[in-house]
């Protein structure tokens, strides 16, 4: 009994006492952060292996990033589920509709940043805009950023790699996705809806009420965690596998030949083209990444690789075959692919 009434009052504890609770829970968290170093080199210590092997070091890179980029992700989702409380789908058409293309594209890309939709929210976000009357160009704006630029990205670039990567990645995402959005715009090519959605009754796009408690947006963030988190933590053990296994046994050499500033110029495309059928997320290319910059690899061509398996992923455009007929998702891939590898070319020119 004792028990159980302890455990009811754990969980009563975020409603009744909210920033208490968010107070110590922000100190439990940087405690457990800054013990990852420890941690991490105590149990490679406490294994039969040599620390200095390729084992040890892809083991060391193992223990230590798993639980940081789980501990990132897990603190970054919790408060953007909190402020997401002010960003439903239907306050985000309401900021976009009715908008002027230019500046629409660009608070369509910004707001990309502070919404968690992913692609497999793709197909209903592009009906509800289209039926809140959201200029196309301005639509693809929202859903080239809402993937490629958001929190979790965001978040781990900052943790792995400072904060210039993290300011660098957002501002080449925001204008891959304004550029992008903008061109397909000026285009004109709403007869590649599919009939059935260019068919569809317009609808007013109201902003709806956000009349939270501090309490009620700790829970939004909790939900966040689970729906999130929940979802993408296979996808981080397995990007950090690859990234330790990078780590520990590829040679320097080898990766700086394909994917170094003195690699041949079509290793860029060829990076753009391997990271298209990867079905996975920020999270979890973000440490492959982590470890082919570690190993030699030019900063132009990971930056363009990340973007592609983000922004071009396969699983996306079959997901908005639904919705969009072939013409506009091979216009889609291809203004997109373009930004994508300027960015890359420019950023190896000069960094």
């Amino acid at each position: 009994m004792n028990s159980l009434t302890l455990s009811q009052r754990t969980q009563q504890w975020p409603q009744q006492y909210p920033r208490t609770f968010l107070v110590v829970a922000a100190a439990i968290w940087w405690g457990l952060y800054q013990s990852l170093i420890p941690a991490s080199e105590a149990l490679v210590a406490a294994l039969p292996v040599d620390r200095n092997s390729h084992l040890g070091g892809a083991l060391q890179f193992f223990f230590y990033d798993t639980p940081k980029v789980l501990l990132l992700l897990t603190a970054v989702v919790f408060v953007m589920g909190m402020i997401n409380s002010y960003f439903t789908p239907e306050r985000t058409r309401a900021l976009l509709a009715g908008r002027s293309e230019g500046v629409a594209n660009v608070m369509a890309a910004s707001l990309g940043i502070v919404t968690p939709f992913c692609s497999c929210s793709a197909v209903p976000l592009f009906i509800g805009f289209v039926q809140a009357g959201v200029p196309l160009g301005v639509t693809f704006s929202f859903l080239i950023s809402a993937p490629m630029v958001n929190e979790v990205a965001l978040a781990l670039l900052f943790g792995l790699f400072g904060w210039k990567i993290a300011a660098l990645y957002l501002g080449l995402g925001l204008t891959v996705a304004i550029v992008a959005g903008w061109v397909i715009g000026r285009l004109k090519m709403e007869a590649h809806l599919e009939d059935w959605v260019r068919d569809m009754p317009k609808v007013h796009a109201a902003a709806g009420e956000a009349g939270l408690t501090l309490a009620e947006r700790i829970d939004a963030g909790f939900a966040s965690v689970r729906e999130i988190v929940g979802k993408v933590w296979p996808y981080i053990l397995a990007g950090i596998a690859i990234g330790a296994a990078i780590h520990g046994w590829v040679p320097e050499d080898f990766m700086a030949s394909i994917m170094g500033k003195e690699a041949p110029w079509w290793s860029l495309p060829l990076a753009v083209l391997m990271g298209v059928p990867m079905y996975t997320n920020a999270a979890g290319v973000i440490p492959i990444v982590q470890a082919l910059l570690a190993k030699g690899a030019a900063l132009g061509t990971v930056l363009a690789f990340m973007m592609s398996v983000i922004a071009l992923s396969l699983p996306e455009m079959i997901i908005l075959r639904k919705v969009l007929k072939v013409r506009l998702i091979a216009t889609f891939g291809a203004v997109v692919a373009t930004g994508i590898l300027l960015v890359g070319f420019v950023f190896n020119a000069v960094v």
